[in-house]
């Protein structure tokens, strides 16, 4: 395990608040476009930590689907383990790791289920097979073994082999409304930048003004 004694030096680049944009959404999307530039394999993809309702911390992978001034969008099984914990608690943390441009995103914010019709046309862009796999696995749930899963979605696509797939009511997207978004930079000695944009979300829910502020490595 050679890896637990490197000590890479990530470099003098450096990261300034006069090179961010003043909307860190915006921010958020010119670095995911310049991840897709320098093809990180699955730039999407980032993890995303709960809260679930026996207090227990849980953290698994995720793909991005959507990102607007509202906020950053995914789809899972509602009944899920991450389903059921953000019913319980839905303020949620996420991590965009594009480690070989050493650069990270950090999100915190509240996660709420999107309308129906939202859910519906993500689903309907989705894979025929992608579809047919939303009926066919009852995610987060035991099962004796593989054969018993493949069975499942043979089944599946019996089912719908002739007609299109509806969404199931138990499957479709959740926003993550962010209130804090910190963008980090690797530097040399480990004395990174970061960079972290805060909002408060007022009584009536609204989102406030971002504040920015540089936090010490």
């Amino acid at each position: 395990m050679d890896s637990l004694n490197r000590h890479e030096d990530y470099g003098q680049s450096a990261l300034d608040e006069t090179h961010l944009l003043a909307d860190p959404i915006e921010q958020f999307k010119a670095w995911l476009i310049d991840a897709e530039a320098a093809q990180i394999y699955e730039p999407n993809a980032f993890v995303l930590a709960t809260i679930d309702a026996e207090n227990q911390s849980r953290a698994r992978t995720v793909l991005l689907k959507g990102v607007d001034q509202r906020g950053f969008f995914f789809a899972t099984n509602y009944l899920s383990r991450k389903g059921e914990a953000v019913a319980a608690n839905p303020s949620v943390s996420a991590v965009f790791g594009w480690y070989s441009m050493y650069r990270q995103v950090l999100i915190q914010g509240i996660a709420e289920k999107v309308e129906p019709q939202e859910s519906d046309d993500y689903f309907a862009s989705r894979p025929h097979d992608s579809q047919v796999a939303a009926w066919s696995s009852h995610q987060s749930q035991p099962i004796q073994d593989r054969a018993a899963l493949d069975d499942q979605f043979t089944s599946a696509l019996a089912k719908f082999s002739n007609s299109d797939v509806p969404r199931p009511e138990y499957w479709g997207g959740y926003r993550i409304i962010p209130t804090r978004i910190e963008f980090w930079k690797g530097r040399s000695n480990r004395m990174h930048d970061r960079i972290e944009f805060v909002r408060e979300i007022g009584a009536d829910g609204q989102p406030g003004q971002w504040q920015v502020q540089r936090l010490q490595p």
